[in-house]
């Protein structure tokens, strides 16, 4: 027992589930149904993002021939397990998240004009608050009881052509979705301790 699970208020198992003794996996088994992709999706959107813009968009690669297409594009390290997962998922962001301002934000629209004389602004934005959201996305997965293999080794230029041929979409991670399968993890790694990382001003 440590003092995040004395000061937590979900329970030990929860804790350990979720943060504790969650892994990232490197083999998969099972099913992940759509009604279990969709609760993934529905815990994400509850955590918080800038002007609650919510810019990530999730997509759930299911049929052979888009399993395909991405496994192409991945590192060879990543392939076989891709390919075997239950679920994949591409995880990006809008390009155009601003235009969505009605939606996300209505009623409180005035910051929307900086965003729209500084594209680089906006792209910087929508990218920093979906990888926020894409730590939203993996907690989500494991407090369903799956395990999460989160990858940044692929080439997501390919990922953007085959699947955002549009441009209105950028991908920056892919991840498997499932149960651990056989020797889904060696030894665990180290974790940097409360002193090497914090400070108090």
């Amino acid at each position: 027992m440590t003092v995040a699970h004395e000061e937590a208020v979900i329970d030990a198992a929860a804790v350990d589930a979720i943060f504790a003794e969650a892994r990232t996996a490197n083999a998969f088994t099972g099913e992940v149904t759509d009604d279990q992709a969709r609760a993934i999706y529905e815990l994400t959107k509850f955590g918080p993002t800038a002007f609650n813009s919510q810019p990530l968009r999730v997509t759930y690669v299911r049929s052979e021939q888009a399993r395909s297409q991405l496994v192409e594009t991945l590192s060879a390290g990543n392939r076989a397990k891709t390919a075997s997962a239950p679920l994949v998922a591409v995880l990006s962001y809008d390009t155009a998240w601003q235009e969505q301002w009605d939606n996300f934000l209505p009623g409180y629209n005035a910051p929307k004009a900086m965003y729209d004389s500084a594209p680089e602004l906006a792209a910087t934005t929508g990218n920093n608050n979906a990888h926020l959201q894409a730590g939203y996305f993996i907690l989500a997965v494991r407090s369903l009881g799956f395990a999460a293999g989160p990858m940044t080794g692929a080439d997501f230029s390919a990922i953007d052509a085959a699947f955002f041929p549009a441009g209105d979409q950028k991908s920056f991670l892919v991840v498997n979705i499932g149960q651990p399968g056989p020797d889904a993890w060696g030894e665990a790694k180290p974790k940097f301790a409360y002193d090497d990382v914090v400070r108090t001003v």
